[in-house]
């Protein structure tokens, strides 16, 4: 499951018609607004291709001046870095090891080119 929020632009004068086409259209759920236009809402997907679909339906409906998806969330890539992490073993055993002392742990600075 995908969960997106878009930001919506319309004229002043039109942000309670379009705040309506909005939550008739289905293909969203209104969360806020403000007086000079802006409208967020999110839409939901099993994938990143029904998103865009939902993105592009708000995008023609009548009165919006642009429509852009600003934050994502994804589950299944999430899901799926998680577990190529825990396989790729991308934590070092000794911080897993309860048996270590913390103060025993050396740091070395910069990571980068260390994995």
């Amino acid at each position: 499951m995908n969960i997106s929020s878009i930001v919506v632009q319309t004229l002043p004068e039109n942000v309670e018609s379009v705040i309506e086409s909005l939550k008739q259209s289905g293909v969203c759920d209104y969360h806020m607004h403000d007086p000079k236009g802006k409208i967020i809402v999110t839409v939901e997907g099993k994938d990143v291709e029904e998103e865009i679909e939902k993105l592009v339906a708000i995008q023609i409906l009548p009165d919006i001046i642009a429509a852009d998806m600003m934050m994502t969330y994804q589950e299944d890539q999430l899901d799926a870095e998680i577990k190529k992490m825990e396989e790729e073993g991308v934590v070092p055993e000794m911080l897993n090891d309860e048996n270590i002392d913390p103060r025993d742990i050396v740091y070395n600075g910069d990571l980068k080119k260390k994995f």
